[in-house]
């Protein structure tokens, strides 16, 4: 099985001046791509020294390459990361390399699983190149990361709707869902309305809830793990959800495995590791060669 990941790679730039490479769907291919899953990231960056850095360091993994164009136009991505009572906000810049994903420049492959998100689709070119994917047939997992400015709720609630699996956080799960009730009882009816096979809740310091048709369970982090940066805790989490389906792991164990995963990615600063020691233990613990 091949997993796809679709949309934005781009640098998060700190306010100490760090600049860590992230995006949420190639932070979830990196992360697959050190578990062995072997994704394909369908993505566009520059022809600019930020693109060169991307496609060096994907090369430097062992990732595929074919998803990854060439932009000789606009820039690789960049955000601004700023923070305002330990909560991240991000400045999100128009008219990125990743908006013009090209439908006529992809490769050619038979998904297993086709992941993404809402910010890539921003534009109507990278949104056509999208629907030229899901043509293929391929389930779908959507990892809402709803952007002020960058979206809206009626696209949002329809590429839900497209989905078998979703991903979302408790703040998104109130502007789809609406304000008012408990989050159990928000999602059951979002779950429902949109006829998913699972619907994730990421709850922050909270843990994650996981809803299908027929169960409702929480998952909560460790007490006492030391939070760094919470950037990339939802991708990490989306990227053991992803392997667990790849996997076919009880569901449980996926989200018990995501949440322990997350956990340890807070830790740090940045949504991505270069240091493949980092993975080493989560591998052996889960029998992943």
């Amino acid at each position: 099985m091949i997993p796809v990941l679709f949309g934005e790679v781009l640098f998060d730039t700190y306010p100490d001046g760090n600049r860590v490479l992230g995006g949420a769907p190639f932070n979830v291919a990196w992360h697959l791509q050190a578990f062995g899953a072997g994704p394909l990231f369908v993505s566009r960056v520059g022809e600019d020294p930020n693109g060169d850095e991307v496609s060096s360091r994907m090369r430097s993994r062992g990732m595929r390459m074919d998803g990854l164009q060439r932009d000789p136009v606009h820039p690789t991505g960049e955000v601004t990361i700023r923070y305002h009572d330990g909560q991240p906000s991000f400045e999100i810049l128009p008219n990125q390399a990743y908006d013009h994903i090209e439908a006529a420049a992809l490769p050619s492959v038979e998904a297993g699983l086709l992941y993404h998100g809402s910010l890539a689709v921003r534009t109507a070119r990278s949104a056509d190149a999208l629907q030229k994917l899901k043509a293929g047939g391929a389930p779908v997992f959507v990892d809402i990361n709803l952007r002020a400015p960058w979206w809206n709720r009626d696209t949002a609630l329809a590429m839900l709707a497209d989905a078998r699996w979703a991903k979302l956080n408790d703040e998104e799960l109130a502007e789809l869902a609406g304000p008012g009730e408990a989050v159990e009882a928000s999602a059951e009816a979002l779950r429902e309305r949109l006829s998913l096979e699972l619907l994730i809740v990421t709850l922050g310091a909270a843990g994650a809830l996981a809803v299908t048709p027929d169960e409702r369970f929480r998952v909560e982090p460790e007490p006492g793990v030391p939070v760094v940066d919470p950037v990339g805790a939802g991708d990490a989490f989306a990227s053991i959800v992803l392997l667990g389906l790849i996997r076919q792991w009880p569901l449980r164990i996926a989200i018990e495995r995501g949440q322990a995963f997350a956990s340890r990615i807070v830790g740090q600063q940045g949504a991505t590791v270069d240091d493949a020691a980092f993975y080493a233990p989560f591998r052996e613990a889960w029998g992943v060669a």
